[in-house]
């Protein structure tokens, strides 16, 4: 693999200087791509999909095409009412003007823009942090309220409905692999009899879509905390990246997914379960930025199964990491053996903290007016 002739196939003005490594995504491989002419300099964000999670990346580039034009369209439309510059990436053509790039080991590659002077943290640093992040969320909700869900094609069809998830799970159990890891381990079986114990709780939003208490929007798919970009000279939220999950869905994903994680201020990757924790303070402060921008798409329905989003979501990511730890670390990428069964760990411990707290959450759910 030839990075640098890579990089060269995509059209940005001067002479490749470096290609290095950026983030820690699960998925895809990110790189930093470094421009130069005899006046200034030109970045852009280097990505090679990974093709056993997209198998169809062409419909991956078509539907971020129609989601940036949507939201640069209605941007630039609202931009003299903004309190900010509200941003978003956008596609870097190849030099032969497709969207994408093939190399010769048939690796998929793209390019997009990258936002200057604006930093994602891996954890919440603050409350007002917390509050911009809810910011940025509740806006891009906004912005493709009003754009067809029919006109995209999922690039994940199932993501985040958490019965999939289950049966998928299910399917993993039976395998000779998973059985033996299960007998091997104590901590497996514990977190098997976790997911026992909550196995009807994990419908609970797919029956009130089917009942039609709730109904599908554009929603994000991934809006973790370091994919919120926050100005470095305003502090304000300015653009939420990695829109390759982007697709029709129920808002409560993006919000449950958001608040899982922005909460917990150890992060993801933490050994120490005792040092996972539940933030009411960020808690109150993303939902106060999410409802000042998205509240009025929002119905009676929407805002009653918060809760349960927050809750399950936490429930459906432990579910993920657990399974593919199971079915031999196939999906998220790992630097050891055992990092997807930490992972669930983790988030299986979130949930217990957040069902402890539903009380103080369902209030300040109930305060964010």
């Amino acid at each position: 693999m030839d990075l640098a002739s890579t990089a060269r196939q995509f059209a940005r003005e001067g002479r490749l200087v470096t290609v290095y490594p950026t983030g820690n995504g699960n998925v895809n491989e990110t790189y930093i791509a470094v421009f130069r002419t005899t006046y200034d300099e030109h970045r852009i964000v280097l990505q090679r999909i990974n093709r056993h999670v997209f198998r169809r990346p062409e419909i991956l580039m078509e539907n971020l095409r129609r989601v940036t034009a949507h939201i640069h369209r209605r941007l630039l439309e609202e931009a003299d009412q903004a309190d900010r510059i509200w941003q978003l990436p956008a596609i870097v053509p190849c030099r032969d003007g497709k969207d994408w790039f093939i190399d010769d080991e048939g690796n998929f590659w793209r390019a997009l823009t990258l936002i200057d002077s604006a930093r994602a943290y891996e954890t919440a640093q603050t409350t007002e942090h917390a509050y911009e992040v809810g910011s940025v969320l509740g806006n891009f909700h906004r912005l493709l309220s009003d754009m067809d869900a029919a006109a995209i094609t999922h690039p994940l069809p199932g993501f985040h409905v958490t019965p999939r998830y289950l049966e998928m799970y299910d399917e993993t159990c039976r395998t000779e692999r998973a059985q033996r890891l299960l007998e091997n381990s104590v901590e497996a079986q514990r977190l098997a009899r976790f997911v026992e114990e909550r196995r009807d709780f994990a419908n609970c939003l797919q029956r009130a879509l089917d009942r039609g208490e709730l109904k599908l929007r554009m929603i994000h798919g991934d809006p973790k905390v370091n994919n919120i970009l926050i100005d470095e000279y305003t502090a304000k939220g300015t653009a939420i990246i990695d829109l390759d999950t982007v697709g029709p869905g129920l808002i409560h994903y993006d919000f449950g997914d958001a608040l899982r994680s922005i909460a917990n201020p150890a992060g993801e990757e933490v050994e120490k379960l005792s040092r996972v924790d539940f933030s009411m303070e960020l808690c109150e402060g993303f939902c106060r930025g999410y409802i000042r921008f998205a509240g009025d798409m929002l119905t009676d329905a929407d805002r009653a199964y918060f809760y349960d989003s927050i809750r399950l979501l936490a429930f459906e990511l432990g579910l993920r990491f657990f399974q593919d730890y199971l079915a031999g670390n196939q999906y998220f990428r790992v630097r050891f053996p055992e990092q997807n069964l930490n992972r669930a760990r983790v988030q299986f411990r979130m949930c217990e903290i957040i069902e402890a707290r539903e009380k103080a959450i369902r209030k300040i759910l109930a305060d964010c007016v």
